[in-house]
């Protein structure tokens, strides 16, 4: 289940887990298909993560994709807009470029780099224990076609104050992990509903390019 050699170092992610959800058609493209299926990966903490993947019918060449079997996943992470209730909605997903099976028992695997330009104000903040946190939105922007991918990524303590100061447009690099979460949303009816959220657990950051803010940038956040 091969690919091609990977060149776009800036975006690449690799898993090793066991698929958790069955492989399912998700769309075709010029007479291509592609499915969808997910992965369960193990933290050190004994908790787990589910991630979407998808997957081209070339890559497979004919294999199946298997509940319960252990997979290691070569690819990038991406996003795409789809569009719920006449909202649209940011979906992310790992794009497999290579899938191997693994036969001998293993660590799991969930590492992502990315390189990409903040396209967002940075969101920081501390929880009630004074954790400090910070989200951002990174642009990914993919080779040799005008697309780019919208990455959720989270910080934690020193990165998350430093990526704090940086203003949008600023290229920067990271490492981490998938992540997935579980909350819980209130509908307008006012019942509840739990929903899984996705984003980059960043383990490291370094600047490539610093975007100085211009004044209207400086004004408004002296005004906010």
């Amino acid at each position: 289940m091969n690919y091609t050699n990977l060149n776009e170092e800036n975006n690449t992610a690799t898993l090793v887990g066991k698929v958790c959800e069955e492989a399912k058609l998700s769309h075709e493209i010029e007479g291509e298909k592609f499915y969808e299926f997910k992965m369960q990966v193990d933290r050190l903490s004994k908790a787990s993560d589910t991630i979407p993947v998808t997957v081209s019918e070339r890559t497979l060449l004919g294999e199946e994709i298997k509940v319960g079997q252990t997979l290691k996943i070569v690819g990038q992470y991406r996003s795409y807009n789809k569009v719920f209730d006449e909202k649209s909605k940011l979906i992310l997903h790992l794009f497999a470029k290579e899938i191997t099976p693994v036969m001998e028992i293993c660590e799991d695997v969930n590492e992502v780099k990315l390189s990409g330009f903040i396209c967002k104000q940075p969101v920081y903040r501390k929880t009630p224990f004074g954790r400090e946190i910070c989200d951002i939105l990174l642009a990914v922007n993919r080779p040799n076609c005008h697309k780019s991918d919208y990455i959720p990524c989270i910080l934690w303590g020193r990165n998350a104050r430093f990526v704090s100061q940086q203003s949008i447009g600023s290229k920067i690099e990271i490492s981490g992990r998938i992540q997935s979460r579980e909350y819980t949303k209130t509908l307008p009816d006012g019942q509840t509903t739990i929903k899984t959220a996705y984003e980059v657990s960043t383990q490291t950051v370094s600047l490539v390019l610093q975007k100085m803010p211009q004044k209207n940038d400086e004004k408004s956040a002296v005004n906010s």
